[in-house]
């Protein structure tokens, strides 16, 4: 059975920081692969530096190329709005759950919250959570430490945001050395984020 980590976020755009994390994790983890989740934009919820779902994917399809390992993934495109992360692992399961033991990626300070998540217990009880340090290597404070299925994975910790990379962007910045060479030509044809 393949074990996949899903890695959930807009990636707007994804960076240098999203795929050494996700490398990191097929290379110094239990994990055969890493799927990335791309949250899609909510029609309730929309945002002007939110790009399309199909170019956030193109970006994410772009930056993987030369990593087998890793995996866009467009399976909460078509999922009603807004959706839980439940409702995503329900339907991962329906499709690929004879073939793949799914896991969850997470950074640490995510992790705080997760108890505010939709059918957090169950999600806990069915899948794993591999966590990522985000801000300090310092010990993981909250209700999950010691948990059985929490994993804490020392993969190294990265400053870069999505945010700052619009911003300096916008300014003018030359932000290409923080983005995969094929995200940054993408980027920089289609005009985005200017």
């Amino acid at each position: 059975m393949k074990k996949v980590g899903l890695y959930f976020g807009t990636f707007n755009p994804i960076h240098i920081g999203h795929l050494a994390i996700a490398n990191h994790m097929v290379e110094f983890s239990t994990l055969d692969e890493v799927w990335f989740i791309i949250t899609p934009q909510s029609p309730f919820k929309k945002k002007h530096s939110l790009l399309d779902n199909h170019h956030r994917y193109q970006m994410v399809f772009e930056a993987v190329q030369d990593y087998p390992n890793l995996k866009p993934s467009t399976i909460e495109f078509d999922l009603p709005q807004p959706n839980y992360t439940i409702n995503t692992l329900l339907l991962l399961e329906e499709q690929y759950g004879k073939e793949h033991d799914f896991s969850l990626i997470m950074g640490e300070d995510n992790l705080k919250s997760f108890h505010k998540w939709k059918n957090y217990e169950s999600i806990l009880e069915h899948h794993a959570i591999y966590v990522y340090p985000r801000i300090s290597k310092g010990k993981m404070e909250h209700q999950f430490v010691g948990h059985p299925k929490i994993i804490k994975v020392d993969a190294p910790i990265m400053e870069i945001s999505s945010t700052f990379i619009r911003n300096a962007h916008k300014e003018g910045k030359n932000i290409k050395p923080l983005l995969p060479a094929p995200v940054w030509k993408y980027m920089d044809e289609m005009n985005f984020y200017r």
